[in-house]
């Protein structure tokens, strides 16, 4: 295998988890903080060792020269082994622990010297400073080596200088100071090492777990694939921290809300402002597939939590998909009406080829008319106070299927619904149900009726459905809307008790509530109440002036039978 194949230079490489990149980098940068440390307090160790050594040499010459019979032996004994200037400076020396202690007159001849032979000749360094008055303190080389010196002048009685002081501090018991320091000195370092080498350990352990053991180029690889994720959906995503501030907005969502990325960081409440659009990102409202209105939009939200306290939030324009579930539920109401009228219609016809054989021909023509214009004056009074297509459809089939069952259905005059629903489906299938049960509560009893009210204030659309049943007991109409719950028999094919569990969860969604009472003139009165049930005008203007599908559209409303 070559120097430069892949698989050496990988060997050669860092290594590719997180855990070790990080726990080697943070070791190395332990190391290297504590290398440095050490090299920064060793250098002005030395700087301070060498200024201490010739300040304590100093302060010992000054002391010698202060004593006043050092300058008095000096004037009247001569440069001699025995004399009393070298006693005098042997007894100083060793009781401060000098490497020497020389005292000199002005010429610079010794009167004293630790190496005796030297006693009487001159000294080998220049002392003019220290007889000129100035005191010295120098690192220098003389007849003993290498030393650290303090030099002063030495005077009589009268303040004359009649020579000089001059004390050396051996200069290797400095070093061995600095060298007798280092062990100590390398033991903290070590141990701030080691205690770094540990916190680099948790942090990495903690990284580790936070990256889930991924390698950097892995990470960079999944943030960019998120990014390219995200901003190519066409679902609006929406990101908060556990203090609900937005963290994130992918580009459907900044159009979808009508934000831009400058809300990033800002508090759900502040970017959004007070309604139930906030208050369903934020988890106020708990539930899935919610209905919330933004603007001119209705969208469908969807909250998750995540494992640091925040959420993700994703959001579809529902209004969007609105013509295909309107196409969809009117073709399914006009199949239930269309079955119910089949039925009624071979009966009727059956009526009348029998009132032709019998050549009751003025009977047949008045019983055409009757039913004939019962039929379009049924429809025309629903059509003409619901404008939604799909709940004026559902309408007129179930007046049909009603009559079948012997039941009156029918719309009070103060009823009135645009056509600006914001889930007409939805709304469908509430009324459905609610028809449904009331047809099947109703249905036997004396003047068997049901009538079915809509009414709008401002955007809150307001339903409520009369039978002359039984009615509910109290205790009983709570749990009625539990799914599951029903009075009759279950069918072969499924089971009974999801028409009200899915009323109240269906009003709900949308912010609202169901509920059921007793109807003033006896039976039950469901009501379900839907706080924003419609659009803004101009949204619904919008939807019929830009939706292709509206042009083609065959079953958009119960056409109106002529008069």
């Amino acid at each position: 295998m070559s120097p430069t194949s892949p698989a050496r230079r990988l060997r050669l490489g860092l290594p590719r988890r997180v855990f070790s990149q990080v726990l080697l980098m943070q070791l190395a940068i332990a190391a290297g903080v504590a290398v440095l440390a050490t090299g920064l307090f060793l250098a002005p160790l030395s700087d301070q060792l060498d200024d201490q050594a010739m300040r304590r040499a100093l302060a010992i010459a000054q002391t010698t020269a202060a004593q006043p019979s050092v300058a008095e032996d000096l004037s009247f004994s001569g440069p001699t082994a025995d004399g009393p200037v070298q006693a005098a400076a042997e007894r100083i020396r060793r009781a401060s622990g000098a490497e020497y202690v020389v005292i000199m007159n002005k010429e610079g001849v010794r009167w004293s010297h630790t190496d005796r032979g030297q006693i009487g000749k001159v000294v080998s360094t220049d002392p003019s400073d220290a007889l000129a008055g100035r005191d010295v303190m120098e690192i220098d080389n003389g007849t003993l080596g290498r030393s650290a010196r303090g030099k002063v002048a030495l005077r009589d009685a009268d303040g004359e200088i009649v020579g000089a002081v001059s004390v050396g501090i051996e200069y290797d018991s400095v070093r061995a100071r600095l060298v007798h320091s280092i062990p100590g000195l390398l033991a903290y370092a070590g141990g701030a090492l080691a205690v770094g080498a540990l916190a680099a350990y948790l942090i990495s352990r903690r990284v580790q777990r936070q990256t889930r053991d991924l390698a950097f180029s892995d990470i960079s690889a999944l943030l960019a694939e998120r990014e390219a994720m995200l901003h190519g959906i066409r679902e609006g995503v929406v990101a908060l921290d556990r203090a609900g501030r937005i963290r994130l907005l992918n580009d459907e969502a900044q159009r979808l809300l009508g934000l831009g990325t400058e809300v990033i960081g800002e508090p759900l409440d502040v970017a959004l402002g007070p309604g139930r659009t906030t208050d369903v990102l934020a988890g106020r409202v708990t539930g899935t597939d919610l209905l919330t209105v933004r603007g001119q939009r209705v969208l469908v939200a969807n909250r998750m939590p995540t494992d640091d306290g925040g959420a993700v939030a994703t959001l579809r324009d529902r209004t969007e998909l609105e013509q295909l579930g309107r196409e969809l539920d009117s073709t399914r109401g006009l199949i239930d009406a269309l079955r119910a009228q089949d039925h009624e219609h071979a009966n009727r016809m059956h009526t009348l080829l029998g009132l032709l054989e019998l050549e009751m021909y003025e009977e047949a023509a008045e019983f055409v008319g009757e039913v004939a214009g019962a039929h379009r004056v049924t429809a025309e009074q629903i059509t003409e106070k619901i404008h939604d297509p799909l709940l004026a459809a559902l309408l007129v089939g179930k007046a049909t299927v009603a009559a079948e069952r012997g039941v009156a259905l029918s719309v009070p005059r103060d009823t009135a619904l645009p056509d600006r629903l914001v889930d007409p489906g939805g709304l469908v299938t509430i009324v459905g149900n609610l028809v449904d049960n009331a047809l099947d509560a109703a249905a036997g009893t004396h003047h068997a009726r049901v009538e079915v009210d809509v009414r709008t204030e401002g955007r809150t659309v307001v339903l409520q459905v009369h039978d002359s049943g039984p009615g509910v007991p109290a205790e009983q109409r709570e749990t009625i809307f539990t799914e599951g719950w029903s009075t009759k028999e279950p069918p072969a094919h499924g089971q009974r008790g999801i028409g009200l569990a899915l009323v109240r969860r269906l009003a709900e969604r949308q912010g609202g509530s169901a509920r059921v009472g007793e109807a003033p003139d006896g039976g039950a009165e469901f009501t379900v109440v839907l706080p924003e049930g419609l659009t803004e005008p101009s949204l619904a203007a919008a939807e019929e002036h830009d939706d292709p599908r509206r042009e083609g559209a065959t079953m958009t409303r119960v056409p109106k039978e002529p008069r």
